[in-house]
């Protein structure tokens, strides 16, 4: 995934608001299909799970929980830690595989219209990260750990090139309780224009 602007920053440690789970969903052979453009030893994501939740505190998005492992690391000696570059590969796999999923079970409004092979055709040239921030709290153990994403809100705008803004937030952890998180907004280009029109503003 492409960086048109990046930013890092450090911040106190958050809690996470629980969630209604009102559909759930896996799929091994879309996940093989999302990683097919990185490199075998570069596939980091094992098995993802896609939830559709809604509560009264942030409405309703989609949540991606998965478990990854990083045998070694793809271009640095071990640093024995799970590092911001990694941490930028998993977060697009896990991305990649959580708008795919949404695609196919349509379970966001902002992606009515859309059908997977529009999702393939933008996978790797028109989804791109405008901002990138990661707060890393305790160092993670690389070898085997959790992730989640949420994709949050989703905002179209229509013309002549259709752009899709998305804001997303992401966090590993272990089960040692190394952790970090962080907030990255998106944008989709060259979106699908819907037939009916309309805006999204979730």
């Amino acid at each position: 995934m492409t960086h048109i602007a990046t930013s890092t920053r450090t911040a106190e440690r958050g809690g996470f608001v629980p969630v209604s789970r009102s559909h759930e969903t896996d799929d091994a052979s879309l996940l093989a299909r999302v990683l097919k453009p990185y490199k075998p030893a570069c596939r980091y994501v094992l098995a993802a799970k896609v939830s559709r939740c809604a509560d009264e505190a942030e409405g309703e998005r989609v949540v991606t929980r998965c478990e990854l492992s990083i045998p070694e690391s793809c271009y640095i000696d071990d640093t024995g830690h799970f590092n911001s570059v990694e941490f930028n590969i998993c977060y697009n796999q896990m991305v990649y595989f959580a708008i795919a999923k949404t695609v196919q079970e349509q379970m966001m409004p902002a992606f009515h219209g859309w059908s997977l092979d529009d999702f393939w055709r933008k996978q790797l040239p028109d989804i791109l990260i405008t901002r990138f921030e990661s707060c890393f709290r305790k160092p993670v153990q690389p070898r085997r750990f959790h992730g989640e994403v949420t994709l949050t809100r989703a905002r179209s705008s229509g013309g002549p090139s259709p752009m899709m803004l998305m804001r997303t937030t992401c966090r590993f952890w272990d089960d040692e309780g190394g952790h970090c998180d962080g907030n990255i907004a998106l944008a989709l280009l060259n979106v699908p224009q819907r037939n009916d029109g309309a805006r999204e503003g979730e």
